[in-house]
C-alpha cells in the first residue's frame, strides 16, 4: 500500500518509464486525443442547444427582442433575412462554419483511438526483442534474468497502456459523437421550423396583396 499520493505518483512514473520509448508515443497520442475531446466538449456545451426548450426558440423566431445566448445569436443570423432563399443560404453557411471543425476534430480522435493500440503493440514487439536478445546473449545469471524481466515488463506495460488509452478514448469519442449528432439534428430542425415560418409568412403576404 502507498502511504501518500507522492509515493503513488512516483510508482506510476516508474511503471510508465519502464515501458520504454513507446510510452512516450502513447502519451503523445493520449494528449492529442483527450485534448481534442475536451475542446470539442466545451465547444458543444457553449452552443447551449440542449438547454433551450423548443417552445422557447420557436417563440424567439417571432420575437427577436427576446432572443439571448448562442441560440438567439443563431436566429439573428438566419431568421431575420426576410427572404426564404436567404434563410436557407444562411443556415448552409452556419452548418459549414460550425460543423466542419467538429468533423475534423472527431476524425483526428478516431485516428488516435486506432493508433494507440498499434503503438502499444510496437512497444510489445520491442520488449520481446529485448527479451530474446537477453536470452541469446546472457549466460543465465542474475543479470540475464533482470534483462529478461525488463523486456517482458516493457512488452506488457506498453500493451496495457495502449489498450487503456484506446478504450477510454473510444468511449469518450462515442459520447462526443452522439452529442454532435444531436446538435446537427437540432440545426436541421431549427432550419425546418424557421423556413416553414417564413414560407407561411410569404404566402400570407401574397394572399393579403
Amino acid at each position: 500500500m502507498f502511504s501518500s499520493p507522492q509515493e503513488l505518483w512516483a510508482k506510476a512514473v516508474e511503471i510508465w518509464l519502464s515501458g520504454g520509448w513507446a510510452m512516450v508515443a502513447i502519451a503523445a497520442v493520449a494528449v492529442v486525443m483527450f485534448g481534442l475531446g475536451v475542446h470539442v466538449w466545451f465547444r458543444l456545451r457553449d452552443t447551449e442547444f440542449a438547454s433551450v426548450p423548443e417552445s422557447t426558440w420557436r417563440r424567439w423566431i417571432h420575437a427577436p427582442e427576446e432572443r439571448q445566448g448562442p441560440v438567439g445569436e443563431l436566429l439573428d443570423l438566419t431568421a431575420d433575412t426576410g427572404n426564404f432563399d436567404d434563410t436557407v443560404g444562411a443556415f448552409a453557411d452556419v452548418r459549414k462554419a460550425q460543423t466542419a471543425p467538429f468533423e475534423r476534430d472527431l476524425k483526428v480522435m478516431r485516428i488516435c483511438v486506432s493508433a494507440a493500440p498499434l503503438v502499444g503493440l510496437l512497444g510489445t514487439v520491442m520488449g520481446m526483442l529485448a527479451t530474446f536478445g537477453a536470452l541469446a546473449a546472457g549466460s543465465g545469471g542474475d543479470k540475464t534474468m533482470n534483462m529478461v524481466a525488463d523486456g517482458i515488463s516493457e512488452a506488457l506495460i506498453t500493451t496495457e497502456a495502449g489498450l487503456v488509452i484506446a478504450l477510454s478514448g473510444l468511449f469518450f469519442q462515442y459520447r462526443l459523437t452522439r452529442t454532435y449528432e444531436r446538435y446537427k439534428a437540432f440545426l436541421a430542425h431549427l432550419e425546418s421550423v424557421t423556413t416553414q415560418t417564413l414560407y407561411r409568412r410569404r404566402n400570407a403576404a401574397r394572399g393579403a396583396a
